[in-house]
C-alpha cells in the first residue's frame, strides 16, 4: 500500500483542528452574543442569576427572539471571515500564513458553517412568537411587511452566497473561469447580508453591533479595492511582458559571420 506523506498528514490534522477551533470559536461568539443582546435589554435592576432565568426559560415569549437574532450576527460573522479568507488567498496578502489546499478547504468550510447558522436563524425565527415569520417570507424577497427592503436584501443575499457555496462542488463540471465569475456574486451576497443587518435588525442601534458592521465592511472593502489592484497590475505586467516578447519575434535575426 502507499503511504501518506508525511507533510500531507500533519496538513490534513492541522486543518481538522482548524475546523474544531473555528466551531468552537462560533459557538463561544454565539453565546457572547446572545448575553450581550439579552443584557443590552434587561430592566434596570434585574440580577444576573435572575436574567439568565428568564433568558433561558422555554416558555419566555422572547427567548427564541434573543437566539435568531444571536444566531445571525454568528452567521454574518462567518459569513465575512470565509470572505477575508478567500480573499487571502487570491491575493496572498497574508501570505504565506494562509496558502495551499488546506487553506482552500478551511474557506469552504468557513462558508458551511456560516451557512448552518443562517439555517438555524431562518428556523428558529419560523419558531418565534415574538414577531412570527412564514415560510414564504423567509424564502421570498420584498412580501413581508417587516422592513421589505432589508429583508429581501438579506434573503437575496442568502441566496447568492448558497449558489457560491454550492460552486464549491461543481467547479470540475462548470470550469475555472465559471467557478471565479460566480464567485465575485459573494461580494453582493455579503453586501446584501450587511445593509438586512444593518436596517433590519433590531440590534443596529447597539455600539457594539453598529462596531462589527462598520468594522467587518471596512476590512472587506480594503481587500476589495487590494485585490482589483494587484488584479490590475498583473494584467498590466503579462501585457507588458507579451509586447516585448512580440518585439523580440518581429527584430530580424542576426545572421552569424561565415566561417572561413
Amino acid at each position: 500500500m502507499t503511504s501518506v506523506p508525511s507533510n500531507r498528514t500533519q496538513s490534513s490534522t492541522g486543518s481538522f483542528f482548524k475546523a474544531v477551533a473555528v466551531m468552537l470559536a462560533a459557538a463561544a461568539f454565539f453565546i457572547v452574543s446572545l448575553l450581550i443582546l439579552w443584557f443590552s435589554q434587561t430592566t434596570t435592576g434585574s440580577t444576573i442569576a435572575t436574567s439568565l432565568t428568564s433568558l433561558f426559560a422555554m416558555d419566555s415569549v422572547q427567548s427564541w427572539w434573543y437566539v435568531t437574532r444571536a444566531a445571525g450576527l454568528t452567521s454574518y460573522f462567518l459569513m465575512w471571515l470565509s470572505m477575508v479568507w478567500g480573499m487571502a488567498i487570491s491575493t496572498k496578502f497574508f501570505h504565506p500564513v494562509v496558502e495551499g489546499t488546506y487553506s482552500y478547504d478551511f474557506h469552504e468550510f468557513l462558508s458551511l458553517l456560516g451557512l448552518g447558522f443562517v439555517v438555524l436563524h431562518v428556523v428558529v425565527l419560523m419558531l418565534d412568537k415574538y414577531l412570527a415569520f412564514n415560510i414564504f417570507q423567509i424564502l421570498i424577497p420584498f412580501v413581508d411587511t417587516y422592513r421589505p427592503l432589508w429583508v429581501g436584501m438579506g434573503i437575496i443575499g442568502f441566496y447568492l452566497l448558497l449558489l457560491v457555496t454550492v460552486t464549491f462542488y461543481l467547479k470540475k463540471y462548470i470550469g475555472s473561469k465559471a467557478f471565479r465569475s460566480i464567485h465575485m456574486l459573494s461580494l453582493l451576497g455579503y453586501a446584501g447580508a450587511t445593509l438586512h443587518g444593518l436596517f433590519a435588525g433590531t440590534d443596529s442601534a447597539l455600539p457594539v453591533t453598529k462596531l462589527l458592521y462598520i468594522g467587518t465592511s471596512l476590512v472587506v472593502l480594503f481587500l476589495t479595492v487590494y485585490w482589483i489592484v494587484i488584479g490590475v497590475m498583473t494584467k498590466q505586467e503579462k501585457v507588458r511582458a507579451e509586447a516585448l516578447a512580440a518585439r523580440a519575434r518581429r527584430q530580424p535575426q542576426r545572421l552569424s559571420p561565415n566561417r572561413r
